[in-house]
């Protein structure tokens, strides 16, 4: 039997449409699918992420999410959470301005601010690592650092660098979970970033919250201040804002609609 699912696509951690990651968000309000039906809705969309979102689920909050790439079910996506929470505070429950998500991850907040949202995520600091060869031969250049984290991430001399670089994404699948994030120092922001993804299906992903759940304790110890500017210098780019908090890291964005329709399933 048919039956048809909301859907929203959002452009998230840009001002505009067509810039920053597109995400899916579909909201279930029969309970979750099967996993196997969720995954293929994902991969139809061929988006990075697809959220699902249940209200009041049993991981505690005012919502369950789910998020998942064209090829598997992943802990934690900023993107599309960010995405989740304009879904939600524009069509779902507008006068909400702050949601908990429970996940994978642990509880997760998204608070509504004018035009941004605040993402509250885990902070998910690295562990210094020497590059046994795997990283250079990925990047095709020589990091000056290798860091091991649940994003594996090498830091470069400086945001052209960072533009520059070109991977072999066969070479990226044999680090970590088939992906690395670069970063370097950025000419009008504190750091730039790029994230290759190829073990979840995404050669490059746009804008990367959850990178920056990494990179962010890197670089404000690095730089010596909590509060700071970042860019992920995708084709589509994005621009994020983002705090550390202890063991916590705020992640800021906007959010643009795409489109908002129905799916047969």
């Amino acid at each position: 039997m048919t039956q048809e699912i909301d859907i929203y696509q959002v452009d998230a951690f840009t001002d505009r449409l067509f810039g920053g990651n597109p995400a899916a968000v579909c909201p279930l309000p029969d309970g979750w699918l099967a996993d196997d039906l969720m995954q293929d809705i994902a991969a139809e969309n061929n988006l990075s992420e697809t959220a699902f979102i249940v209200e009041a689920g049993e991981t505690g909050g005012d919502y369950a999410i789910r998020w998942f790439t064209p090829t598997r079910e992943v802990d934690l996506c900023g993107h599309a959470t960010l995405a989740s929470g304009y879904v939600i505070t524009s069509f779902l429950a507008s006068g909400h301005q702050e949601i908990t998500f429970g996940s994978r991850s642990g509880p997760l907040g998204v608070k509504k601010d004018g035009e941004w949202f605040v993402l509250d995520f885990p902070a998910q600091p690295g562990t210094r690592v020497e590059d046994d060869g795997r990283v250079r031969a990925a990047i095709r250049q020589d990091p000056l650092e290798v860091w091991e984290a649940p994003k594996w991430f090498a830091v470069l001399p400086d945001e052209a660098a960072v533009r520059a670089c070109r991977p072999d994404l066969d070479k990226v699948m044999e680090i970590g979970k088939g992906s690395l994030i670069v970063t370097g120092p950025g000419d009008d922001c504190d750091f730039v970033s790029r994230y290759f993804a190829p073990g979840g299906g995404i050669p490059e992903d746009p804008v990367t919250g959850s990178a920056h759940s990494v990179l962010t304790p890197y670089w404000a110890e690095r730089l010596g201040k909590t509060s700071l500017l970042a860019r992920q210098v995708s084709k589509r780019g994005g621009f994020l804002k983002v705090e550390l908090k202890g063991d916590r890291v705020m992640i800021a964005g906007q959010a643009a609609l795409y489109m908002r329709g129905r799916i047969a399933v």
